[in-house]
């Protein structure tokens, strides 16, 4: 049903996650970031509340393990669930119920952990993390080459068909956020283009926002700047 990687950038301390599904939206549901505290993707039968739960949990100062184990116990079904944290400091921790869907796995790595159930194969987890270690560029970079890997492992069980992409920095808001919601096939493709044609764009959506008295026109109708 899912597979995803959440992780850290060690150079500028952004975090991230890449999440791919093969339900509808997946990235409405499971991916969830706090600049400066930490990264949480609950997945399996998925509970959104867990994300945030984590979080807080995260910023009041727990352990991604004694946070995760906080927020499963107040939530309750905690069987049903997989999650995944990594904290600022680049900590990780993983978790699978025993009602984890299908051929499941999740592995802890330098600044990443991977997970995913409904698998085609437990070394898809294994692959998705080699691939981030040794992946190069933006941390976003490095997180599609974990999916890309994923899909040459063997992905799911069966087609996936959503897929989303996040990343945040100093900011308070995510900086990356990137969704192919549905698509009939490859929405990893898909995501990398947005990925391509996003990325040269990106400090410009931070200026317009900071100091749009200084950004770069938008260079569409109506703009003169």
């Amino acid at each position: 049903m899912t597979f995803s990687i959440v992780a850290r950038c060690a150079e500028t301390g952004q975090l991230g996650i890449a999440i791919s599904s093969s339900s509808i939206a997946v990235g409405a549901r499971c991916p969830w970031l706090r600049p400066g505290v930490g990264a949480v993707s609950t997945q399996n039968i998925t509970l959104p509340a867990l994300g945030p739960d984590v979080l807080d949990l995260l910023e009041q100062g727990l352990a991604p393990g004694a946070a995760i184990d906080t927020a499963l116990t107040r939530n309750g079904y905690s069987q049903y669930r997989q999650l995944t944290a990594i904290d600022h400091q680049g900590r990780t921790v993983h978790f699978s119920g025993s009602e984890t869907l299908g051929t499941h796995n999740a592995l802890s790595g330098e600044q990443c952990v991977a997970a995913g159930n409904m698998l085609a194969d437990r070394t898809v987890i294994d692959a998705m993390v080699q691939a981030f270690e040794q992946g190069e560029g933006q941390l976003a970079d490095r997180l599609l080459a974990a999916m890309h890997a994923a899909i040459a492992a063997g992905g799911e069980a069966g087609p996936v068909h959503s897929a989303a992409l996040v990343v945040v920095g100093e900011l308070t808001w995510p900086i990356i956020n990137l969704r192919v919601d549905w698509a009939d096939e490859n929405p990893i493709g898909e995501l990398q283009k947005l990925w391509v044609a996003y990325r040269p764009q990106v400090q410009d959506y931070i200026d317009r926002a900071l100091a749009p008295d200084r950004s770069p026109g938008y260079g569409v109708a109506g703009d003169d700047r």
